[in-house]
């Protein structure tokens, strides 16, 4: 009757880290070293999506602007809001916006997009995000030339004071929230595609919701019910993402609270993509 070496019971068990703190955080910190591959990447995803086109990447400036011109003419008269008041509130609003949408939209197919280079491309699976995240801020930037414009079409600019940096801080939440939205809706639709249908028709509803084409101002105006009802607005998280970067653009005053809760949801959502990257980072590949 044989008995078991001692060697044997004590032998060690290999344990894989692929689901460790350790290695999430190495993925982000790898795929921000892979800066030159997703900043090449992002750039040519808008030199392919204009190939062959005249203006280029401007057919972005341009089809915001007539958005914009558009809905703030409509929105003025329905309001009874001045043109030279409204449109560019508008403008900045749907600038701001577009940049909100489309970090959920794109954020949530980012891995699915991308199945062949993360099939082929030995890489950390954050230079996907970073690749969006830095093609997101390239539309806005062409889409500020349009703000440009209406600093002086409309005299904005004499209304700019210094809190006009606060939009700087302002964009790099922005940034960071894309980046943990992309993360853990782009993990999750990638395991149950129903995900990303349902995102579409909830960010529909929260433009509906959001004061983009609307002001609170205007209902708090109005006094009783209505003014109190006007406070609804501050329960669409999105309200107060808009709000940080619009005001500042505008030289208009801004709560404090604004603030907070932005700050306060990005703490949690980095919470959550962290503990999404270290349980299923690895699963992925197969997902896709």
């Amino acid at each position: 009757m044989s008995t078991a070496s001692p060697d044997t019971d004590d032998a060690i068990v290999p344990v894989s880290d692929s689901q460790t703190f350790r290695r999430a955080f190495k993925d982000l910190r790898d795929g921000f070293h892979q800066r030159e591959l997703w900043l090449s990447l992002g750039w040519q995803d808008i030199k392919q999506r204009y190939r062959r086109s005249v203006l280029g990447p401007f057919w972005i400036t341009i089809a915001t602007g007539l958005q914009a011109a558009a809905m703030g003419v409509l929105y003025s008269a329905l309001l009874d809001i001045p043109l030279t008041e409204f449109l560019p509130y508008v403008t900045v609003g749907l600038i701001v916006w577009n940049l909100i949408s489309a970090s959920i939209l794109e954020g949530s197919e980012v891995f699915i997009a991308n199945e062949g280079l993360i099939k082929q491309l030995p890489s950390a699976l954050s230079v996907h995000v970073y690749r969006l995240v830095w093609r997101q801020m390239l539309f806005f930037a062409h889409n500020c030339l349009i703000y440009v414009v209406m600093l002086v079409a409309f005299g904005v600019w004499r209304d700019l004071h210094w809190t006009a940096v606060f939009a700087i801080p302002a964009l790099v939440l922005l940034m960071l929230n894309a980046m943990w939205v992309s993360i853990v809706f782009g993990i999750f639709s990638t395991r149950y595609r129903d995900i990303a249908p349902i995102l579409g028709s909830m960010t529909l509803m929260l433009f509906v919701l959001t004061p983009v084409m609307w002001t609170t101002k205007t209902l708090e105006a109005q006094g009783g019910n209505v003014a109190e009802r006007a406070k609804l607005a501050e329960l669409i998280p999105t309200f107060h993402y808009l709000d940080i970067v619009r005001a500042p653009l505008l030289g208009e005053d801004q709560q404090a609270y604004h603030w907070y809760i932005v700050i306060g949801i990005t703490v949690v959502g980095w919470i959550v993509a962290i503990l999404s990257l270290r349980k299923f980072r690895s699963r992925v590949p197969y997902w896709v």
